[in-house]
């Protein structure tokens, strides 16, 4: 499957998935990839509950993956390990990086990373994504923070290009030729254009949802993941905890609220799911575990090692060998 986020593609291949089954007309009963089981909608209420493992069944080979969060912070990786578990490789990642990344290029599920950093932030370089690189197994497009957000929001208005400033004067264009310089209309200054980062899907977490796809983030800052959403063909997001629609009727509740229900394709309650990143303000991410993770990178086998431990077993038994709920609640917020 043709990729949709190659800079200067149009967004045809992601916009056909963009629209497929957007509705909340009543009397319809649609399966998030398509058919007629899943969906229920009983007046003008949309029931967009679903499974990690139903929605990653839907993706392809080939396609252009959004991960939000910001490197260890608020990372859907319980979907992650669903996508980890799958047969699916050639894959575009489109990230703020942590050990989303990593975990995908060591399993050989990844052949671009477009990306601003790769971190985990105490651990500064991610270091299965450091190993790729550095043996040239993947294709890279690294550009600055600005940029990428730029990117991202030009995707999400359905525009090819943003004007900007950000990466005059710097490395980015000479290692990523693809984005153009052009002249002004309106002076004799020359801008950055940067390109539009179309995606097929968003995986995304957050704190609560509800079953209509109302997305609530309650952390200090919700990064770029409203501009993943609209930019997306289809949005998949895991919650730490799913609530009744009424919830949100309370206006406090109400602001937390950063893109529309109608962006959002499919919700997976998965309680730690952000787990070993944080999620703010319920519990921040796992120092040990990221150590024996990075750990694992200069070990003979060391991956397949984690992924035996922490991935093929499976969600549940996962949080329990990380102790449950329990200790993901312990988990002391990073205070940066």
């Amino acid at each position: 499957m043709k990729s949709g986020a190659a800079v200067g593609e149009n967004h045809e291949h992601a916009d056909r998935y963009r629209h497929a089954d957007r509705s909340d007309s009543p009397g319809e009963s649609l399966n998030v990839w398509g058919g007629r089981d899943r969906r229920l909608i009983t007046g003008l209420t949309m029931d967009k509950r679903t499974t990690a493992a139903q929605a990653i069944a839907g993706l392809q080979d080939g396609m252009t993956i959004g991960i939000g969060g910001w490197g260890p912070r608020r990372k859907p990786m319980a979907l992650v390990r669903e996508l980890l578990r799958s047969k699916l490789k050639d894959l575009t990642i489109v990230a703020y990086g942590g050990a989303d990344v990593g975990m995908l290029c060591a399993a050989g599920k990844v052949k671009k990373v477009v990306f601003a950093f790769v971190s985990l932030d105490f651990i500064p370089l991610e270091p299965y994504f450091r190993m790729a690189r550095q043996n040239g197994a993947i294709e890279v497009m690294e550009i600055d923070e600005g940029m990428f957000l730029l990117g991202l929001k030009a995707a999400a208005m359905r525009i090819p290009f943003i004007p900007t400033r950000i990466g005059l004067g710097t490395d980015v264009l000479k290692y990523s030729p693809q984005i153009k310089v052009i002249d002004s209309p309106y002076d004799d200054k020359a801008w950055v254009a940067m390109p539009a980062l179309p995606l097929d899907v968003a995986l995304l977490h957050v704190d609560r949802a509800d079953a209509r796809g109302v997305c609530q983030i309650c952390g200090p800052d919700h990064y770029m993941d409203d501009l993943f959403a609209r930019a997306a063909g289809k949005v998949f997001v895991s919650c730490d905890e799913l609530v009744d629609s009424e919830f949100f009727a309370d206006p406090g509740q109400a602001r937390q609220v950063f893109w529309e229900r109608a962006q959002t394709t499919g919700v997976i309650h998965l309680p730690g799911g952000a787990h070993p990143s944080s999620c703010a303000p319920r519990y921040g991410f796992d120092v040990k575990h990221f150590k024996e993770y990075a750990a694992s990178a200069k070990e003979a086998g060391g991956w397949a090692q984690y992924f035996e431990r922490y991935v093929a077993c499976g969600e549940a038994e996962y949080l329990n060998r990380v102790g449950g709920m329990a200790a993901v609640g312990q988990l002391p917020l990073p205070v940066f």
